[in-house]
């Protein structure tokens, strides 16, 4: 029997980066994964590959900045499924957006344009929101359910020229943090967890990569963490910032030898 067996999943920005190796981990544990994102192409293609696979995926298209779209969305899980058990929030998108040369030429934040600054923050922020207002009515009923938020290094929010992707990325953990209060009365757990270091997502450019002084990390050190996050040896877990480079030490230290 696999861990995540009869668990159902949602998991956003899932046709690539950290959400397609989240889903897949899910999925090889046993999990049904509805796949969202905006790009239906690729996310299509993706869920196609896996379910030739063997996998129980579903490509579900969904805007994280749309009402209408994240009540559709809710509306497929509750008419397929009947319920949710765990909801991943990670579509976003990064500095290349306002910047493509961040890395290398960081611009100040008035330099950045106002809508430049709005697209970033109502896709990680906004979106994050209104993904889990869409959700939690269901999850308050139902009684249970676990909520996973992705974030990102706290150097990156403090960073020069990292405006507006910082500030998104703080505020989707402040937003974390009260949604853990708000819903521990109806046994629905809130956690972050992010990759611990740069990340081979598609958010850096490739001319840009050559210019680190430390290797990127693969999206499958996510595969891990996410897995035992959604799992029941998570239960009670609340409010945790989860560090995947740290995972293993972290789950030894909790969980010891077991």
């Amino acid at each position: 029997m696999n861990l995540l067996d009869g668990r159902r999943i949602v998991v956003t920005g899932a046709s690539s980066g950290l959400g397609l190796a989240m889903a897949e981990a899910l999925l090889k544990a046993g999990a049904s994964v509805a796949m969202t994102a905006r790009a239906t192409d690729r996310l299509d293609s993706e869920v196609k590959r896996l379910t030739h696979a063997g996998y129980d995926a579903y490509s579900l298209p969904m805007d994280v900045r749309s009402e209408q779209s994240i009540s559709d969305a809710v509306s497929w899980v509750v008419q397929t499924w009947g319920k949710i058990d765990v909801l991943v929030n990670n579509a976003g998108i990064g500095m290349r957006t306002v910047n493509s040369r961040f890395m290398l030429e960081p611009q100040p934040f008035f330099e950045v344009t106002p809508q430049g600054f709005r697209d970033v923050i109502d896709t990680n922020l906004t979106g994050y929101f209104l993904v889990s207002r869409g959700f939690a009515p269901l999850l308050v009923r139902q009684g249970y359910g676990k909520v996973i938020n992705i974030s990102m290094n706290h150097s990156t929010m403090r960073r020069r020229g990292f405006i507006p992707y910082g500030p998104s990325r703080a505020g989707a953990e402040s937003l974390s943090y009260i949604m853990a209060e708000d819903l521990l009365p109806y046994g629905i757990t809130v956690n972050m967890l992010l990759p611990g270091g740069a990340t081979e997502t598609g958010m850096i450019p490739d001319e840009m990569k050559k210019q680190l002084k430390v290797p990127l990390l693969h999206p499958n050190i996510m595969a891990d963490p996410i897995v035992f996050l959604a799992s029941d040896q998570s239960d009670g877990i609340t409010g945790e910032r989860m560090i995947a480079t740290e995972f293993a030490n972290w789950y030894k230290e909790r969980f010891g030898n077991s």
